[in-house]
């Protein structure tokens, strides 16, 4: 017998904003979803990333709200009320008091993971990272192009390209990157307009300008430490104001290929939420 949706429970690792567009996705399923994370998430796409609750308390993408919980009890209240727990947990210990019938790894280290085929009855690894039938059951394609999204049973997903996709013809050039290391401080917001050669943040004093006229889509959290070179912010040349709070077509897809996972696996979720 097929399980109703709002019997499966789905754990999250990750509230990036992959795993936020799945998240989204999953609960509009009428699934139950909780989301882990660290305590100092870093997240680019704040504005679409359910991490932001660590920083707020709570927060909302297109009309779905997550909020930061510390007990199980609470996560309960929660998806009584149609809302998203999320809970500070690293490790994902939480996952042995829920008894979630499916973990999805959306944390997108693109390496080895700490999550494990026995964790529950389905375990989907997004990304590079995971194999199929070794460390999880099911493997979501990540990048861009014709796998898009495709559920993989058997093997790895493509390895990571790094180099980030294009937008309107621009790549590397649209990415803000900690020119060295230390604490970041953004002089500009997401949604901001911004010219090229503007200054837009900056890593314990040194600036970081906008190589592109866009409008910014994503950027760090003030006071988080960075490496020298990580992305601490993105331009979007489109300017479309939209796309700086919306899903992105990726993350949908991502989405779509965890609801077929789950879907096609019915008969393994024995471990309804109670």
């Amino acid at each position: 017998m097929t399980p109703d949706p709002s019997d499966i429970c789905v754990l999250i690792r990750g509230g990036g904003e992959m795993a936020s567009g799945i998240a989204h996705r999953l609960h509009q399923c009428h699934m139950k979803v909780l989301i882990t994370e660290i305590a100092a998430p870093t997240a680019v796409r704040r504005t679409v990333a359910y991490a932001e609750a660590i920083y707020d308390g709570c927060h909302a993408i297109e009309n779905v709200k997550s909020l930061k919980v510390a007990t199980v009890h609470q996560a309960h209240e929660l998806w009584e009320a149609d809302m998203i727990p999320i809970f500070i947990d690293p490790g994902a210990a939480v996952r042995r008091e829920v008894k979630p019938g499916v973990i999805v790894d959306a944390i997108m280290a693109k390496r080895g993971s700490s999550t494990a085929i026995s964790d529950a009855p389905l375990v989907i690894g997004i990304g590079p990272g995971f194999t199929a039938g070794e460390n999880v059951h099911a493997v979501i394609e990540s990048n861009r192009g014709y796998r898009l999204g495709r559920v993989i049973w058997n093997g790895a997903a493509e390895p990571d390209t790094g180099a980030p996709a294009p937008v309107a013809g621009y790549t590397e050039t649209r990415v803000l990157r900690a020119p060295r290391a230390g604490s970041f401080k953004a002089i500009r917001d997401i949604g901001d307009t911004v010219q090229r050669g503007e200054i837009v943040a900056e890593v314990d004093s040194m600036q970081i300008s906008a190589e592109i006229t866009g409008m910014i889509r994503g950027m760090l959290h003030d006071g988080i430490q960075v490496e020298a070179g990580v992305k601490v912010g993105d331009v979007d040349p489109r300017g479309q104001r939209e796309y700086c709070y919306s899903i992105s077509d990726k993350a949908r897809a991502i989405g779509g290929g965890v609801v077929e996972a789950i879907l096609h696996s019915c008969q393994r979720l024995k471990h309804p939420a109670t």
